[in-house]
C-alpha cells in the first residue's frame, strides 16, 4: 500500500496539502484536489486508523463484541459474525471482532482508544454486563438481542414470542391439542436472552388456546444425544400428536432419528415445527416447517441503526422487533383420528 509521500510526489504537491485535502480540514483548489484523489485512488492509498483518528475522521470500522465461551454453539454464532460483516460492507465498514470471555473488556478498549465508529453487540445475556458499559461510553451501540434491563438502549432482535405463538396457532389450527415442546439445556435459560421467551411464547400461547402442553429440557451431549431421544419418546408415547423444536440442529436430526426409531411418520403420526432456527430445516429428512431466526435481517437492520447513529441522526432508544414468518415443508398435518 502506497504511503503518503508517495501520493504527494505522484499529484506534485505537499505532503501537508495531501493530508490537507483527505481530511478536508483546509480548502483545497478544485483542480489540486482531483489531482490529489487521482493519485491517492491509482496508487491505492488510504490514511491509516491512527492518521484518521487525528484529523478527525471516523475509522470506518465497527467494533463486534461476541464473547468465545467453552460451551458457544459455534455455527449459530458465527452465522450472525458473518451476517453482521456482510451487511457493515454494504456502507464500506469493516468489523473489529472482540471475543474476550469479559465480554465488556473489548468495549472498554475500543471506547477508550478510538479505534471504532461504533459497536455492535452479540450473545446478549439477560443480565448482560454490557449494558452499563454501553450507557456510559459515548460511541454509538446497538444490541442484537434484547437484555432484561434494555431501558434507553437500541436492541433489534426476531420477535420470539409471536413465533413461538404462530407455531402453536400453526397446529393448534390443525387441530392438535396435545403438544410436546423441547427446548434447549436449562443452563440456557439463564445464559441467553432468547430461549426464555420462546418458551414464555410457547405456553402462554398454549394455555390461551386450552391445550395440553408438556415442556421438557433435555441436558447432557454426546453422539447419540440420549435426553434428546428420552424426551421425544416421553412426549411421543405421552399423547402428543406434535412436537416443537427450540434446540440446536443435531438435536433435530436425533428427534427425527428417535421417531422413525419409534415407527412415527412425519406428518402421519407427529407434526413437527421448529422455532428461532438459524439453520435450513428444509434439509433435513424428512423436511421440518420453520419459523427461523434470520441472522442478516437482525444484523441488517442492527447496521443501519448504527450506520444512522454515527452520521448524527436522532435514533429514538427501544427494541425493533423483526416480524416471524413461516416456512412451510409439509412436516405437520392434522392429528391422526383416534383408532
Amino acid at each position: 500500500m502506497a504511503k503518503i509521500h508517495e501520493v504527494a510526489e505522484a499529484a506534485g504537491v505537499s505532503i501537508s496539502t495531501v493530508s490537507y485535502a483527505l481530511s478536508g480540514k483546509r480548502s483545497i483548489s478544485p483542480d489540486t484536489r482531483r489531482r490529489i484523489e487521482e493519485a491517492a485512488r491509482a496508487l491505492d492509498y488510504r490514511p491509516n486508523a491512527g492518521a484518521r483518528m487525528l484529523a478527525g475522521r471516523r475509522t470506518q470500522i465497527f467494533a463486534l463484541t461476541e464473547p468465545f465461551r467453552a460451551d458457544t454453539h459455534a455455527p449459530a454464532h458465527m452465522a450472525f459474525v458473518l451476517a453482521t460483516s456482510i451487511a457493515a460492507r454494504r456502507y464500506e465498514y469493516d468489523i473489529l471482532l472482540l471475543t474476550e470471555e469479559e465480554a465488556s473488556a473489548g468495549m472498554r478498549r475500543v471506547a477508550s482508544s478510538g479505534l471504532a465508529d461504533g459497536v455492535l453487540v452479540l450473545d446478549v445475556a439477560p443480565d448482560d454486563e454490557r449494558v452499563a458499559l454501553a450507557r456510559r461510553i459515548s460511541l454509538p451501540t446497538v444490541f442484537i438481542g434484547v437484555p432484561d434491563d434494555h431501558e434507553g438502549l437500541v436492541c433489534v432482535d426476531l420477535d420470539f414470542e409471536s413465533a413461538a405463538a404462530l407455531a402453536i396457532d400453526r397446529l393448534a389450527g390443525l387441530g392438535h391439542r396435545s403438544i410436546g415442546f423441547i427446548g434447549h439445556p436449562p443452563t440456557s435459560y439463564e445464559k441467553s436472552n432468547f430461549p426464555p421467551r420462546v418458551r414464555k411464547g410457547i405456553e402462554m400461547r398454549a394455555a390461551e388456546l386450552g391445550l395440553a402442553l408438556e415442556t421438557l429440557l433435555p441436558e447432557g451431549d454426546g453422539p447419540r444425544r440420549t435426553p434428546i431421544r428420552a424426551a421425544v419418546r416421553a412426549l411421543v408415547e405421552g399423547g402428543a400428536t406434535a412436537l416443537v423444536l427450540h434446540c440446536d440442529d443435531t438435536s433435530h436430526a436425533v428427534a427425527l432419528d428417535e421417531l422413525a426409531t419409534l415407527g412415527r411418520r412425519v406428518p402421519e403420526d407427529v407434526s413437527i415445527v421448529s422455532v428461532g432456527a438459524t439453520f435450513d430445516t428444509s434439509a433435513f429428512q424428512p423436511p421440518i416447517d420453520s419459523i427461523p431466526l434470520v441472522p442478516s435481517a437482525s444484523c441488517e437492520l442492527a447496521v443501519e441503526l448504527a450506520m444512522r447513529l454515527v452520521e448524527g441522526e436522532d435514533v429514538p432508544a427501544g427494541v425493533r422487533l423483526i416480524a416471524p414468518e413461516y416456512r412451510e415443508h409439509g412436516s405437520t398435518a392434522p392429528p391422526p383420528r383416534a383408532g
